[in-house]
């Protein structure tokens, strides 16, 4: 590749020079191109001194322009000359893009050049440089990528043909990824393509099994899940999975031990979903590049892909940056961005601040969201998992030791359920209202279930309550 591949002076010049003809362009200019597409160093100085003449709201003249040059030590005067003695131009539209070009070949090259560093010199795994290859890929095309105004008819005719295919369905609620649970389904049509949806709680509420029971809900439909596990590793997920598959509590899964029914059913179980597109990370070093790359090369290859969830996003690393508000920003934007792109639905888990305990009424609130400003305004739904039993059976368990403490007696009065109250209270909905859906939380199977008496039946085996068995009518895959 020739220098004059990689830049055209006479075009910086010219571009500069129009601005100093006819300063009306300038914000025209700006949308285009940065500081960075210029080659030559000087004129990289004079663009972006014009820059900050305009965001002064000073005239962007030759004399203004060269003032804040020399205050800053950095006039170049032959380069100063050769611009004003360029032929400025009136329609810039083709030397910009051939400014961006020769920008991007450049940034291409610096690629290649940081490619056989890492590679031969610093000799970084070759993971690492397969990561540091596709982030700076992803960085340089997002930067050269642009969209324009659409006309109004053209707009007009594509939501015209969005309202003809929900028409054709029916007039039915649920017109995006169906979460498996009919009174949300209402609330929100399902989850749309292009959404990132955060499913927030605190600790031991089942924000994770409100997430799985949505999975099991959509491989039972033979769509594809791709699911990013930082927290616990595929194993135990698949063990959540098959307990609410095959209503065998989760504990005599993690032992093994089962009578004869429950091991056919297990078998059963775990044939199906074995066959299932579901597709699993447990990295718990994950960071928003990989998430990108992984999901990207996931859907190409897999393009029944669905949904994606991600457990949860705090413990996901980004920049590096010591800021973690400017962390989460990034990783927030960085989910959105990729929902669109894949036109998928994006299921982000998020902690929520404790500060929430010490209130009489401890139902999330936005502002609960730990760095909530980022979260808050990328999500297009923002759900709250809250079971008031996990409170009760706290306070108890606190009633019980302050007791033994003081030397007294203590008496119980907590009851704990196999079927547990669940709300999922709806914070945010971009196109949607807010408000709140009633569920019932099976402990024992970790399992959400609509709050109606066909879905919370429960039939108890003929035996000692001790060993007792809870049978729920098994969904099919």
């Amino acid at each position: 590749m020739t220098e004059h591949q990689l830049y055209n002076l006479a075009i910086e010049r010219a571009i500069l020079s129009s601005v100093f003809f006819e300063p009306s362009q300038f914000e025209d200019i700006t949308a285009r191109i940065k500081v960075g597409d210029f080659y030559l160093g000087a004129h990289q100085d004079i663009y972006e001194t014009m820059i900050e003449l305009h965001q002064k709201e000073q005239p962007i003249d030759e004399e203004f322009v060269k003032n804040l040059l020399m205050r800053k030590k950095r006039f170049d005067e032959a380069a100063f000359i050769e611009i004003l003695s360029a032929n400025p131009i009136s329609n810039t539209n083709a030397y910009l893009q051939e400014i961006k070009d020769k920008s991007l070949k450049r940034n291409l090259l610096t690629l290649t050049t940081d490619i056989k560093r890492v590679t031969v010199e610093e000799e970084l795994p070759s993971s690492d440089v397969i990561d540091l290859v596709e982030r700076r890929l992803y960085e340089i095309t997002q930067d050269n990528v642009q969209s324009d105004f659409r006309a109004a008819d053209e707009v007009a005719y594509s939501t015209l043909d969005y309202i003809n295919k929900m028409k054709a369905l029916g007039n039915k609620i649920l017109v995006g990824v169906d979460t498996g649970f009919k009174d949300l389904n209402k609330m929100t049509t399902g989850f749309g393509d292009g959404d990132l949806i955060i499913i927030a709680a605190r600790p031991a509420m089942g924000k994770t099994s409100f997430a799985l029971n949505i999975v099991l809900n959509l491989i039972n439909q033979n769509k594809g899940v791709a699911f990013f596990s930082l927290e616990m590793p595929a194993e135990q997920l698949m063990l959540r999975l098959l307990s609410m598959h095959t209503s065998i509590p989760m504990q005599k899964l993690r032992i093994g031990d089962m009578d004869d029914d429950e091991w056919t059913r297990l078998n059963g179980s775990f044939d199906a979903i074995s066959k299932q597109p579901l597709f699993i990370d447990d990295d718990s070093t994950l960071n928003i590049n990989q998430l990108r790359s992984k999901l990207r090369k996931l859907k190409a290859k897999h393009p029944e892909v669905s949904l994606a969830v991600i457990d949860y996003m705090q413990i996901m690393s980004s920049s590096g940056t010591r800021d973690r508000h400017i962390e989460v920003s990034e990783i927030s934007r960085g989910m959105k961005v990729l929902a669109r792109e894949l036109k998928m639905p994006i299921v982000a888990l998020s902690q929520l601040n404790r500060g929430l305990e010490s209130r009489n009424d401890k139902r999330p609130m936005l502002s609960d969201i730990r760095e909530s400003g980022s979260i808050e305004q990328d999500a297009d739904i923002i759900m709250f998992v809250y079971r008031d039993d996990v409170y009760l059976y706290k306070e108890e368990k606190e009633r019980e030791k302050a007791a033994k403490k003081d030397g007294k007696e203590f008496s119980s009065s907590y009851v704990e359920k196999e079927n547990e109250k669940a709300e999922i209270i709806i914070g945010k909905q971009r196109n949607g209202p807010t408000g709140h859906v009633n569920l019932v939380f099976q402990k024992r199977f970790t399992r959400f279930v609509d709050d109606t008496p066909d879905q919370i039946e429960i039939a108890y085996e003929n035996t000692d309550t001790s060993s007792a068995s809870m049978n729920v009518s098994m969904p099919a895959i």
